[in-house]
């Protein structure tokens, strides 16, 4: 009888490290390890990186310090990190952190089995060396999908796959395995990214933009809907490129329905959309199509003119606040929420005033604030007219105040109207809580509805928006109004 081998995944950073996370746990588990999802309770503790800003590679760190940890009073014999900022660093991070037994890279990831347990039989297996991935690649889209074999691209596994590869039942079932009974599920629509803003890494470490095939996206949201998923998200370094490599621009404009119309799925949302490439068409079936969220996570990043052509990027606060007039002309309860960066080098405070003008007028439901600071590798990093870190700091206080005030703003617009909600939840009688369709997993706020009588974690349910808790919505369940679930809840 094969020896008991335990794997558990930590996971962060954004969902599409969830997607990796759960491309992994497939691929272990379709090699006979079994996952736990107690990192003390694990032979191996596989901490999934992210790499994106300093914050997060701290928490990265810590991340991989408290699994070492666990090899003093655990059963934790190894911790290996991969992810992005393992990805990114290879080597450096490896002699940075000597407390990781492994640091794997992207390309470690096929035959990831294999590394741990060399790595647990107490085996080196060497970190590798980080390198621009952009290069993978050929330069023109077109020429990519014949390179994309390869090239190592996390979460782009196909759905259908050779026997006793995937870990569950049915031809459909991709190398995936979830980690747990959440009711919403990312899909990777695409990975990297072929724009160079001036403040961004990403690209050099998770490459070139490559979509993935509509029939593979398809396949796993059909999967995801056997395990009982109700809702999809759809998720890439930039969406809104969909398809561009396949011939297709528009290609996520006929796709989208396909995916609403997958047994099961009550709710299709598309994340990080590019405000320049938006396209009349992606409005209109974004705002139009039942089971399709109107939602729209929208990369402005400012609206200074003279801000935006340093970091590369394109747009005006009078055209971004266009593209809103125009979306919530069709879909007046669309939800809209962005990320913004004050303190980029150069900025004025007639360019802070522009921000916050835009941001007074934008009525995003949800806004998120980060101060500049320089990223290994990136254009901005070597630019000349940086800020003080204190003048960064007090902008990035000012603006956050601000956008905390316009959120609860925006929430108490909304009372009054009546919200579909995905219920995630539930506190018995006392209440359940959930989310609409303008409110993105972890980032935009939930909506507590007031009693959780005869709801269950999965159910879609009508609900009338009563009341406000800062960005959350305080809703009451609507007779009548169940939308399909799981009866016996999860």
């Amino acid at each position: 009888m094969p020896e008991r081998r335990t794997v558990a995944l930590v996971t962060l950073g954004c969902a599409r490290n969830e997607v990796d996370s759960e491309e992994l746990a497939g691929r272990l588990e379709a090699d006979g390890w079994e996952l736990v999802l107690d990192a003390e309770e694990a032979d191996v503790a596989v901490v999934n990186t992210c790499g994106f800003v300093d914050a997060a590679k701290k928490d990265s760190v810590d991340a991989l310090l408290e699994a070492n940890d666990l090899k003093n009073h655990g059963r934790t014999q190894a911790v290996v990190a991969v992810g992005c900022m393992a990805e990114r660093y290879g080597k450096e991070l490896a002699e940075a952190l000597p407390e990781a037994d492994g640091v794997l890279g992207f390309d470690d990831y096929a035959d990831i089995s294999d590394r741990l347990q060399t790595i647990l039989n107490g085996g080196i297996h060497a970190s590798h060396t980080p390198r621009d991935r952009r290069k993978l690649l050929p330069i023109s889209p077109a020429e990519r999908q014949e390179s994309a074999a390869d090239v190592a691209l996390p979460g782009h596994a196909p759905a259908d796959l050779p026997d006793g590869l995937a870990p569950a039942s049915g031809p459909r079932a991709p190398l995936r395995r979830r980690l747990d009974g959440n009711p919403v599920a990312s899909v990777k629509l695409a990975s990297g990214c072929d724009r160079r803003c001036t403040f961004c890494a990403i690209p050099s470490f998770r490459g070139s933009f490559i979509s993935r095939r509509p029939s593979d996206v398809l396949n796993e949201t059909r999967w995801l809907a056997e395990q009982g998923v109700k809702e999809v998200m759809l998720v890439s370094e930039n969406n809104t490129s969909y398809g561009k490599d396949l011939g297709d621009i528009r290609l996520l404009e006929s796709l989208l329905p396909e995916l609403a119309e997958v047994d099961g799925i009550e709710r299709v949302r598309v994340s990080y959309l590019q405000p320049a490439e938006m396209r009349p068409g992606l409005i209109d079936v974004l705002t139009s199509t039942p089971k399709i969220a109107p939602y729209f996570d929208l990369s402005f990043q400012h609206s200074a003119p003279g801000v935006l052509r340093a970091m590369r990027r394109f747009g005006d606060t009078d055209r971004f606040l266009e593209l809103l007039d125009t979306i919530r002309g069709k879909a007046p309860q669309a939800g809209a929420r962005s990320n913004f960066i004050v303190g980029f080098p150069g900025e004025s405070e007639s360019d802070l005033a522009e921000l916050e003008r835009f941001l007074n007028s934008a009525r995003l439901d949800a806004i998120g604030v980060f101060g500049y600071s320089d990223e290994d590798g990136t254009e901005a990093a070597g630019y000349d007219n940086k800020l003080p870190e204190d003048v960064v700091a007090d902008r990035l206080a000012r603006v956050s105040r601000l956008a905390e005030e316009l959120v609860s703003q925006r929430a108490e617009e909304r009372v009054g109207e009546t919200v579909q909600v995905l219920v995630e939840s539930v506190d018995g009688e006392d209440g359940a809580h959930g989310r609409g369709a303008h409110q993105a997993p972890e980032t935009d706020g939930q909506v507590l509805l007031t009693s959780g009588e005869g709801l269950a974690v999965g159910r879609m349910v009508e609900a009338k928006v009563v009341g406000t808790e800062g960005v959350d919505l305080v809703a009451e369940p609507l007779l009548g109004s169940f939308m399909g679930g799981d009866e016996e809840g999860r």
